[in-house]
């Protein structure tokens, strides 16, 4: 059924309305990886921006480097080198010339980069609020670096996509996009079933551990430093691969990606959703960003004060999320609330007896 309303869909909705599906599908990749180290391991990391970044650059410098019809400075350069006079290419750009070198760096360059920060902290024990701080400030850190290199990658106006080609047609055509959606609802789907894997296996138990109670792990003779940075590389990755996708359907990449308040929304999709339940924070990935162009195009000023009451909700009363409220009974125990009263789906008898208590 999935499968065949995915296939569906380029055909029932318009352009437009496919291009925004296959963005917030990509951005449900990188809340699986937000649920993997703070759902099962509980490891708030609000710096998942940079991880998006460099995924979303990595596709961006392929694009601009082997687009033939683009415009093009002196040298075959891309075009924004000449605005600053820039008549080399800088080194790192060289292998982005190759598909497969890109294919690779856009999540093994976040995945290493995750890593290499998660080793650095991890060893020294550093968790809780201490590790939200410190992946934030890391973000900061990015943002003010990338921000700054215009003669490198453009500096603040980004890298921009669209007008690119790729395999013969250009990224920002219709046709493109259609064949983009099918490849990140794919992605999507691969990236579920991986994380799945996992968190079923003794890996997702060991997580689970390191969230309920990690010093008993180390009791029990486990070191928890590899498990929590093995995640935090692989939701890197996941993040990189988001962003690739993101970029090549957004149009753009551009170090507004490395924003706080950006990151700090992909952790607001997931407590929406529901962490600890991996299809809950890809639905609250889709939900929320669909409900926020909807909303946005009717009340454009309205969707903070939205976003920040769903944010209240959940920290106040729903602290597993929607799925989370669903698996805890909680349409049931509303009805209850409000006075209708519901049977027991296997010993009714039970409330029978409760009601003639009351009665006699």
């Amino acid at each position: 059924m999935g499968l065949a309303l995915v296939l569906a869909l380029p055909s029932l909705v318009s352009p437009f309305r496919l291009n925004l599906l296959g963005r917030y599908l990509s951005l449900a990749i990188v809340a699986l990886g937000i649920d993997l180290i703070w759902g099962y391991t509980g490891l708030l990391s609000l710096g998942q921006g940079i991880f998006f970044a460099l995924g979303g650059y990595g596709a961006a410098m392929h694009l601009q480097l082997n687009c033939h019809s683009c415009s093009r400075a002196a040298g075959g350069l891309p075009e924004f080198f000449g605005l600053y006079g820039v008549q080399q290419l800088p080194w790192f750009w060289e292998p982005f010339h190759s598909p497969w070198f890109t294919l690779v760096a856009i999540w093994l360059a976040p995945a290493v980069v995750a890593g290499l920060l998660g080793f650095l902290v991890f060893r020294n024990r550093i968790k809780g609020v201490y590790f939200s701080i410190l992946t934030q400030a890391a973000l900061l850190v990015f943002f003010n670096f990338f921000n700054g290199q215009q003669k490198l990658i453009n500096g603040t106006n980004g890298l921009k996509t669209d007008l690119t080609r790729l395999l013969g047609l250009m990224v920002g055509s219709d046709a493109m996009q259609r064949n983009l959606f099918w490849l990140t609802a794919l992605l999507a789907l691969l990236a579920w079933l991986l994380c799945r894997q996992l968190v079923r296996g003794r890996f997702g138990h060991a997580l689970l551990a390191i969230r309920d109670d990690e010093a008993r792990l180390r009791c029990l003779g486990y070191n928890p430093t590899p498990f929590k940075t093995m995640v935090f590389a692989l939701a890197g990755g996941l993040a990189g691969i988001s962003g690739a996708l993101y970029t090549v359907q957004s149009g753009i990449v551009s170090p507004q990606f490395m924003a706080a308040p950006f990151s700090i929304e992909m952790v607001i999709w997931v407590a929406v959703g529901g962490r600890g339940a991996l299809w809950g924070a890809m639905a609250g990935a889709l939900v929320i960003n669909m409900a926020k162009s909807l909303v946005s195009e009717a009340w454009p000023q309205t969707w903070l004060f939205i976003q920040g009451g769903l944010f209240l909700l959940v920290v106040t009363t729903l602290q597993g999320g929607v799925v989370g409220w669903f698996q805890e009974d909680g349409p049931r125990r509303l009805l209850a609330r409000l006075g209708w009263r519901t049977r027991l789906s296997t010993y009714p008898a039970l409330e029978l007896e409760t009601e003639q208590e009351g009665e006699d």
